[in-house]
């Protein structure tokens, strides 16, 4: 039987951790995990303080854990975009789509991925860097493929989902702090600016007369 914290997790206990987990995401995105009351989360499941902590030992494992669950439903997004048969790199633009798009349709979700637990310090920015590296796993095994396939000009595949995964981050940013068009609603600009540098030339047709 699979354990969590030492104890047995049975299928009541599971659905516990997930209305825990739904209710924290709730006051986490709503206050940041520096204001955020590990009371009010009680109230929303109607559990104590203790029946809280027996689940999860400790607010800062629960922040965690709430950001381990958004970001495995944005990584499998990213994912499914991302498999198929088409192009590589169209494929790897593709997953880059639905993570703009998935966090532009969840704006408390946004926040609290890149912004709501900076008052954590150096452990949030750690816990960031590693979700990261799972978006940016996803995107550079498609450009790898691209690189191979012959449809990306010769770049680090890793640099380039780097740099990509950066733009969405001040992108994401700057959007909820300044407002204005979503970046799902600027994809289509992310895109050329970001999907231009690395496509390979389309071969020149010789002319009719040369080919003779």
């Amino acid at each position: 039987m699979r354990q969590i914290n030492g104890q047995p997790v049975t299928t009541t206990n599971s659905q516990t951790r997930e209305r825990i987990l739904e209710a924290a995401e709730a006051v986490f995105g709503d206050n940041g995990y520096h204001d955020a009351i590990v009371d009010a989360i009680g109230r929303r499941t109607s559990l104590s303080k203790g029946g809280l902590y027996f689940h999860f030992p400790s607010k800062e494992r629960l922040f965690f854990a709430v950001l381990d669950r958004l970001a495995d439903r944005l990584v499998s997004k990213a994912e499914e975009a991302a498999a198929g048969d088409g192009p590589a790199l169209d494929r790897a633009e593709q997953a880059l789509r639905a993570v703009l798009t998935a966090l532009s349709r969840k704006r408390r979700l946004a926040r609290l991925l890149m912004v709501q637990g900076y008052s954590m310090g150096n452990q949030f920015e750690r816990k960031r860097a590693e979700i990261f590296d799972r978006f940016a796993a996803v995107i550079e095994g498609r450009l790898r493929e691209a690189v191979l396939n012959g449809e990306m000009v010769e770049a680090d595949p890793a640099l380039t989902a780097r740099i990509w995964l950066g733009a969405v981050n001040e992108l994401v940013i700057h959007w909820l702090h300044a407002g204005g068009p979503s970046p799902a609603q600027r994809a289509d600009e992310v895109a050329v600016v970001l999907m231009g540098g690395v496509r390979a030339p389309m071969p020149v047709p010789m002319p009719a007369e040369l080919a003779r």
